[in-house]
C-alpha cells in the first residue's frame, strides 16, 4: 500500500510570522489525518515552519536546493544547509524552475542525486505544457523528463522518491487535468518507471498537481494510481489545505 501523500508549496508567499500562523491553524485540522502532510516554504520560512510543526503530524520541505554541497554558487542553497534546518522534503524540477530560471532534465538528475545523498525525500515534478498536450506530445515529453531526470539510481531509492505529474498549463490557471487524463499520465508514468528500474518501484508515490481544490481532490485520489496531490495555491489557506488532506472524509459523501 502507498501511503498517500498531500503537500503544500507555498512558493514565493509568507514571511517567517506568516508561516508560523498557517502552521498553527494547520496542525489541529490535520492532526488526525493518516495522510502523510507537508509544507514547503520558501527558504527563509523553513525555519520558523520547522519549530512550528515540531511534535506534530506536518513534516517540512524547501523548494530547490543546488547540487553541489558546499562552494563559491553566490545565491544557491545546499543539501546539508536544507538538513540542517529539519528539512525532510525538497521539491526538484517545478515546472516554473524550469521556465524561469533554465532548469533542465540534467540539472534535475544532479539535484536529485544531491538530495539522495543527505536522505532528504525528493519530489521531482514533471509535465507538459499546453502546445506539447495539443500537439499529442504529452507522454512523450512525460517520458523523456523521467528518463533523463531519474537516471542513474537504484531501485530502492526509486522507491522512497515522490514524483508530482504537473501538467504546466494546469499549474495556477484554474484549469485542472480530468481525473481521467491525470491517471493515464501518472499510469504511464509509473510504467516507465517499471521499464527503467523494476516492478518493485510499483512503490513510488506519484501525486498530481495542478489547480488542486478541495473541490477536486476526492476524484483525483480516486484514480488507482494517483497518491497525492502537490498543492499551490489551496496550500497557503488552512481551510482549503486541510479539506484537499482530509479529502476521504468527502469522498463517500
Amino acid at each position: 500500500m502507498r501511503r498517500p501523500i498531500i503537500a503544500g508549496n507555498w512558493k514565493m508567499h509568507n514571511t517567517t510570522e506568516k508561516a508560523r500562523e498557517l502552521v498553527e491553524l494547520l496542525k489541529p485540522l490535520v492532526g488526525a489525518s493518516d495522510v502523510e502532510v507537508v509544507v514547503c516554504p520558501p527558504f527563509t520560512a523553513i525555519a520558523a515552519t520547522v519549530n512550528a510543526a515540531a511534535g506534530s503530524n506536518i513534516s517540512v520541505g524547501a523548494q530547490d536546493l543546488f547540487w553541489e554541497d558546499w562552494g563559491a554558487y553566490t545565491g544557491e542553497v545546499s543539501g546539508p544547509m536544507l538538513k540542517d534546518l529539519g528539512c525532510r522534503y525538497v521539491i526538484i524540477g517545478h515546472s516554473e524552475r524550469r521556465q524561469y530560471f533554465g532548469e533542465t532534465d540534467a540539472t534535475v538528475n544532479k539535484k536529485l542525486h544531491a538530495a539522495l545523498r543527505h536522505d532528504l525525500v525528493p519530489i521531482v515534478c514533471v509535465g507538459e505544457t499546453l502546445d506539447e498536450r495539443e500537439a499529442g506530445k504529452t507522454l512523450e515529453v512525460v517520458r523523456r523528463q523521467v528518463e533523463d531526470g531519474l537516471k542513474g539510481l537504484a531501485p530502492d531509492q526509486v522507491e522512497t522518491l515522490v514524483v508530482a505529474y504537473e501538467p504546466v498549463w494546469a499549474i495556477g490557471t484554474g484549469r485542472t487535468a480530468t481525473a481521467a487524463d491525470a491517471q493515464e499520465v501518472i499510469a504511464f508514468i509509473r510504467d516507465t518507471l517499471k521499464a527503467m528500474y523494476g516492478e518493485r518501484v510499483g512503490a513510488t508515490r506519484i501525486q498530481y498537481g495542478g489547480s488542486v481544490k478541495p473541490e477536486n481532490i476526492a476524484e483525483l485520489m480516486a484514480q488507482p494510481d494517483i497518491d497525492g496531490a502537490l498543492v499551490g495555491g489551496a496550500s497557503l489557506d488552512a481551510i482549503s489545505f486541510a479539506a484537499i488532506v482530509n479529502y476521504k472524509e468527502h469522498q463517500h459523501k
